[in-house]
């Protein structure tokens, strides 16, 4: 059950930072784009980069006391210390997804708490989408259609659901299925399978258009924190194969991710 009917004061003031990014990264989107290669082999663009600076920069002035962990700068070496609140933020999550142009990336800025995720804003700027969760005030989703203010969108409550009795539908990696994978679904009575982008796919969980997400392969703690948050604010639940809650802040892995499963309700 939804405790309010709108996001929280910190779920605005964060989705307006994930806008501001969105917003630049949409203007290079409309140009030719040019990926170079980071040390680990991933892509990486000038809008991954324009983006991190404006989420960086906001959050700095929202919370300065709570170090923030990103992609790029975490690329790059710099890694601050962390212990209870952090913030994790993937500037440009699908870059991939970028690149192909087919929409399915995202902006990605979450908040940790004792090992956590306890807030968490997803937007889909090339698909008109926001996503924001935060534990105690809901879910919620609203269509971007035109710059505004984040108060006045069209909020609408999300809700995870059981899968029917038909099975689940289940929600898979579009770049990164892998035989794990294949090997999981055999196991299932599977209605359907729908390929997503980037964290899309938690998000489809929290609005009831899907039921499942198992992902086997590697995941950085930044790829998955948002959703994580926007899933368990509508009451999916996402944990590591041994039954036990997918945690946050986990240095001693370099902040990877075991392999997971995130169900809706």
């Amino acid at each position: 059950m939804q405790s309010k009917t709108s996001p929280s004061p910190r779920l605005l003031a964060l989705a307006d930072l994930a806008l501001a990014a969105g917003r630049e990264i949409m203007t290079i989107y409309a140009s030719p784009v040019i990926a170079r290669q980071k040390n680990d082999l991933t892509p990486v663009t000038e809008a991954d980069e324009a983006a991190e600076k404006i989420i960086l920069s906001g959050l700095k002035l929202l919370d300065p006391t709570i170090p923030v962990i990103s992609e790029e700068a975490a690329a790059a070496g710099v890694i601050p210390e962390v212990a209870g609140r952090f913030y994790l933020v993937d500037p440009l999550d699908g870059t991939k997804e970028f690149l192909s142009r087919n929409g399915e990336f995202t902006v990605n800025i979450a908040l940790i708490d004792k090992a956590m995720p306890v807030a968490g804003i997803v937007l889909a700027p090339a698909l008109g989408r926001i996503f924001c969760g935060e534990t105690g005030s809901g879910a919620f989703e609203a269509r971007i259609e035109a710059e505004t203010d984040v108060a006045a969108l069209g909020w609408q409550a999300l809700e995870a659901r059981k899968a029917s009795a038909a099975g689940p539908i289940v929600v898979a990696s579009r770049s990164h299925r892998d035989e794990r994978t294949e090997a999981y679904l055999k196991c299932l009575k599977v209605q359907k399978i729908v390929s997503a982008g980037s964290s899309l796919k938690f998000c489809l969980l929290a609005s009831g258009e899907a039921d499942l997400y198992p992902r086997f392969g590697r995941t950085m703690e930044w790829d998955t924190a948002a959703g994580h948050a926007v899933l368990s604010a509508a009451g999916g639940h996402v944990e590591v194969e041994t039954g036990e809650p997918l945690t946050y802040g986990k240095a001693g892995r370099g902040y990877d991710n075991p392999a997971f499963i995130a169900r809706g309700a």
